[in-house]
């Protein structure tokens, strides 16, 4: 099973122009480390943080990835008979929404957080559900001075709500997953090789480490790599994860995200059913070469 695994995340480690490959190689392993982790607990209940917000879109929202992937996941985890609960800036909120409830989980709770709040009383909330294993998927988090930065170097923090700190408050144990360097659980990654290989890292790399990380080219296939990895650890759950690597479903929950969230692809700002520039029909590529590998 760990070679299979290892082969999962070895597809979705493609470099997409972000110059990874460093990262990558810094990462490997982590794919396995978090499915056999949380694979190992019988029930866990689980937390999803995601949501970057692009202040520059047309118009300013939730970006696609992040929320469609946690929409997958979400998916996967309840059609295992798992509990799962959410937790979004409220600028994102409503992407968010769109994306559980085109997966048929709109009955997840959604706890969204505005920038200038704290989140003492969620992580009261999530403690009191029982949460033992959150997962963030795209999410920002602080840079070295404690700002949070798109790609392009932006300062985002008047957009971003702390959830970092809900992300590394106790007792849960935490997988992150991210594609650039600038995302929660990035500081797992030693911050000079950050600042050395990907562009503008020193001003961007985040600070916040996780247990388990998994680099991805893409943050949305490492939503792919999780349900096909857990799949092959936990034949009970089996079914249900894998039902969430449908190229039909996926599309649509870009779809309504877009159409309803709103939500705009992170690159090129606009209002499009794309994540990170690609069409669909390449992230569905590397869909299939993830089931393939199972």
């Amino acid at each position: 099973m760990r070679a299979l695994i290892d082969r999962i995340e070895a597809v979705i480690q493609r470099d997409v122009g972000r110059g990874m490959e460093a990262v990558f190689q810094a990462a490997r392993g982590g794919l396995h480390g978090a499915v056999q982790a949380l694979a190992d607990h019988h029930a866990p209940r689980i937390g999803l943080i995601t949501g970057f917000f692009v202040p520059g879109g047309d118009p300013p929202a939730a970006e696609t990835d992040g929320p469609a992937g946690a929409a997958l996941l979400a998916f996967g985890f309840l059609g295992a008979g798992l509990d799962c609960r959410l937790a979004t800036d409220t600028g994102c909120a409503s992407a968010c929404r769109a994306a559980l409830a085109r997966v048929g989980a709109g009955a997840v709770p959604i706890d969204h957080v505005a920038p200038d709040e704290e989140v003492d009383g969620l992580v009261d909330r999530w403690r009191a559900a029982g949460i033992d294993w959150v997962i963030a998927i795209e999410r920002c988090g602080p840079s070295a001075d404690g700002r949070a930065r798109n790609m392009r170097g932006g300062d985002i923090s008047a957009h971003a709500a702390p959830l970092d700190r809900l992300f590394s408050a106790e007792p849960w144990r935490t997988i992150a997953i991210g594609d650039g360097g600038n995302e929660i659980g990035m500081g797992c990654v030693p911050r000079a090789l950050i600042a050395k290989h990907v562009p503008l890292g020193e001003l961007n790399g985040c600070v916040v480490p996780a247990d388990f990380l998994i680099a991805a080219g893409v943050s949305h296939w490492g939503a792919y790599a999780m349900l096909a990895a857990l799949a092959l650890l936990r034949p009970d759950w089996a079914a249900a994860l894998r039902a969430g690597l449908d190229p039909v479903l996926d599309r649509a929950v870009v779809e309504a995200m877009v159409r309803l969230g709103p939500a705009v692809d992170g690159v090129t700002r606009r209002r499009e059913q794309t994540i990170d520039a690609l069409a669909m029909e390449v992230h569905h590529g590397v869909m299939a070469a993830v089931r393939a590998v199972c």
